[in-house]
């Protein structure tokens, strides 16, 4: 059952018949550009306050391991009710409830840099989270209601491209905003941006319609527990010594999960995620590269910024410009990327991309010691962005052309939560890794002699030690992504292509 929407998604109510396809309205382009400023925003917020880190220890006097809740409480209050506020989008409508995540989003990060303690901070970051998990789905969703299948492909190649070049800027300007103002800013800066977004999306963003689903409340429940059980495990694991309750935590997840899945397989009526949405291949394809993807991007940053920000001393500032060429291609390349979408095969544009990453990283891992010249590290940066630039957009775009529009929202929860449920296992992973290479070397764990940009100059031994592990750390995401690779060579033709 469907409720039409006041004003459709494409026609103002003067107009007499439809936009074609060829002729997208500058109003939805508008409308576009107000959605992705509010997913640019909580994007940045998975990865800027990873600079931030030294400074929090330093303020609160808290120990590496509760800090590092600063992040995974965001990243996973981000990834788990994903999956709900997709439908919920659905059901109440994507524009309302993207504006109500706006709202919470904008006020915990108030709260976040209002905090006086380290477990106030976390608990901020818990309603920050929540808050973008009910925004992210719902910029695809609309993005799938209001552009033609035809026309798809260009607007989510800008909306991959945001996702892209929005976890790489995190790091650098939050560097910035910790040089020049403290760590608190890397939360006040969202309240003037988050007030924009909420009056563009507000006046540009249309009322799609929306449809009277009958809520899955068991699903809702199974998915839930579920995903929190496993990814909790995961990413908690290193620092509990992979225990009894650890593995624990992990299996009972799995199994939970296990029981979503035949739960959704078995309602007839409105399951929460609807598993034909799989019998789309480009659908299934899409979802395994963008978790291999989110995966890579989280995981290769924490090495790649412990080796410039300890082994080489620089501050958070000049460590996260690195990364700046990367942005910098990412940015430039998006409307190529996006024209390209829609007029050639997304295997050879994913497949480019995918390539392109992983010879980036195997490049940046090779080439990192204590005597490496920074300006060496730009080549495979660009690399890096490049490759970037045709995964994200293009690889967006495959998943969501077929979707039918009813299904754009459980469609779009899904594929956010994969992405997301990648990168928190890239964070998890990474940190594993490390761990095992540092006492591998005989380093032990990171110690506050260690201390980043500090410009405390390490023994020589201790320095080379460190970045073979950084190096060694830097090969994992690639190893991942070669996943993403073989995965997106099995992208069919989408069906506008074929009828040319």
């Amino acid at each position: 059952m469907t409720t039409p929407a006041t004003t459709p998604a494409h026609t103002p109510a003067h107009a007499s018949a439809p936009a074609p396809p060829d002729d997208i309205r500058r109003e939805t382009w508008l409308a576009l550009s107000a959605l992705v400023l509010g997913f640019f925003m909580i994007l940045v917020d998975s990865t800027i306050v990873s600079v931030a880190t030294p400074a929090i220890i330093e303020d609160f006097g808290a120990d590496v391991n509760t800090v590092v809740w600063v992040t995974s409480a965001y990243l996973l209050a981000y990834a788990v009710p994903m999956l709900i506020t997709g439908r919920l989008g659905d059901r109440v409508g994507p524009k309302r409830m993207y504006l109500a995540g706006l709202v919470v989003f904008t006020l915990s990060s108030l709260w976040c840099g209002l905090t006086g303690t380290i477990e106030g901070l976390v608990i901020a970051r818990v309603v920050q989270g929540l808050g973008a998990s009910m925004m992210s789905p719902q910029t695809m969703a609309i993005i799938t209601r209001i552009f033609p299948a035809a026309r798809r492909g260009a607007a989510m190649a800008v909306w991959g491209a945001t996702a892209g070049v929005a976890t790489l800027v995190g790091p650098i300007l939050g560097g910035f905003l910790v040089d020049a103002a403290g760590w608190p800013w890397v939360f006040f800066v969202n309240v003037p941006v988050g007030i924009i977004a909420f009056v563009l999306a507000s006046r540009l963003v249309p009322r799609v319609d929306t449809h009277a689903h009958a809520f899955d409340w068991l699903g809702v429940a199974l998915s839930a527990v579920g995903m929190f059980l496993l990814v909790f495990g995961i990413q908690e694991g290193h620092q509990h010594d992979w225990n009894a309750v650890i593995w624990s935590m992990i299996v009972v997840g799995l199994l939970v999960l296990a029981l979503f899945i035949a739960w959704q397989a078995r309602n007839r009526r409105e399951p929460l995620v609807p598993l034909g949405l799989f019998r789309d291949r480009n659908f299934a394809v899409a979802n395994l590269a963008i978790s291999t993807m989110g995966f890579a991007i989280t995981a290769m940053a924490i090495p790649l910024m412990i080796w410039a920000q300890v082994v080489r001393g620089l501050s958070p500032t000049r460590a996260a410009l690195l990364m700046a060429p990367m942005a910098l291609a990412s940015l430039l390349l998006a409307p190529i990327a996006g024209r390209l979408t829609d007029r050639v095969h997304p295997r050879l544009l994913t497949a480019l991309g995918f390539t392109g990453t992983i010879i980036s990283l195997v490049w940046t891992a090779r080439i990192i010691s204590p005597t490496t010249a920074l300006w060496s590290t730009v080549a495979p940066m660009l690399l890096l962005g490049i490759g970037n630039s045709f995964v994200w957009g293009p690889n967006s775009a495959s998943a969501t052309r077929n979707l039918p529009p009813r299904h754009a929202g459980a469609g779009s929860g899904v594929y956010n939560t994969t992405r997301q449920v990648g990168a928190v296992l890239g964070s998890a992973a990474i940190a594993v890794l490390m761990d095992s290479r540092l006492a591998a070397q005989g380093l032990g764990a990171m110690s506050g002699s260690m201390q980043s940009g500090s410009g405390h100059q390490l023994p020589a031994a201790v320095a080379e030690k460190l970045s073979i592990v950084m190096a060694e750390s830097l090969y994992l995401p690639p190893a991942v992504l070669v996943i993403g690779l073989l995965a997106v060579l099995f992208f069919e033709r989408p069906g506008h292509l074929a009828r040319r």
